[in-house]
């Protein structure tokens, strides 16, 4: 499990300030652009801001060994998903797929073998994910394996805030005083997987593993969880990780 570096802890302090350091600081024009859009301000209710979910399918759970196979983004707020501005794109990874990650992800050597390095989707991506907050599903696999991507092509990683809907589901079920009754008692601990989370919402269960649907599963994921337990007033800052 990867866990919070301290660098990322002082970055997280201040996502604005950050922002604006890596804009005037990065030598990439496609990364100064995206560091350049303006964020909502930290105080934004998140019925104001505008978000798109993002998730990968990668060949494995390493960043620094293994590599991003698929990538699906769903723009949308907290009312409305416009589906007609998804994305999904599938990439080449630098080594060969293993027997393993294809059972798990069911992207084949052939989908590959013509798939676009991501350095060639990477503006696209970034376009779209400007100025928007992104919200992922555990973002120990987002957020070090786009940073570590983005790295090996540009020579400068890229980070921004999110929302992480796992990180919420925590909250309400691994962080309680009864979730810790439950431990106590020798119960095992509510599970906070996507699509277990998705169930205690009554949403529809979605065939996993597919980035674009799990995106999309994602952004419903959230607006769940702000209808059950925030409000559409809840600022942005105490949500974002």
């Amino acid at each position: 499990m990867h866990g919070i570096r301290p660098r990322q802890k002082v970055v997280q302090a201040n996502w604005i300030g950050y922002m604006a350091e890596r804009a005037e600081q990065t030598h990439d024009d496609a990364l100064r652009q995206f560091f350049a859009t303006p964020l909502p301000n930290p105080d934004t209710p998140i019925a104001q801001v505008p978000m798109v979910a993002l998730d990968m399918e990668t060949t494995g759970l390493d960043e620094r060994r293994h590599a991003i196979v698929s990538i699906g983004v769903v723009p949308f707020t907290l009312d409305r998903i416009p589906l007609a501005q998804r994305r999904y794109w599938v990439v080449k990874p630098p080594r060969p797929l293993d027997e393993e990650s294809i059972a798990y992800h069911h992207i084949t050597h052939s989908e590959i073998a013509t798939a676009p390095d991501l350095d060639a989707v990477l503006n696209e991506l970034l376009a779209v994910l400007a100025g928007r907050l992104v919200v992922v599903h555990f973002r120990n696999i987002e957020r070090p394996f786009l940073d570590a991507a983005v790295k090996a092509r540009r020579g400068e990683g890229v980070m921004f805030p999110m929302i992480d809907t796992m990180s919420l589901e925590a909250r309400m079920h691994r962080q309680t005083l009864w979730a810790r009754f439950r431990r106590w008692l020798g119960r095992p601990p509510v599970s906070i997987r996507l699509n277990a989370s998705r169930e205690r919402y009554g949403l529809p269960a979605y065939q996993g593993h597919h980035a674009l649907v799990d995106a999309l599963a994602t952004a419903e994921l959230l607006q769940a969880q702000i209808s059950h337990h925030y409000t559409p007033e809840t600022r942005l800052k105490d949500i974002w990780v």
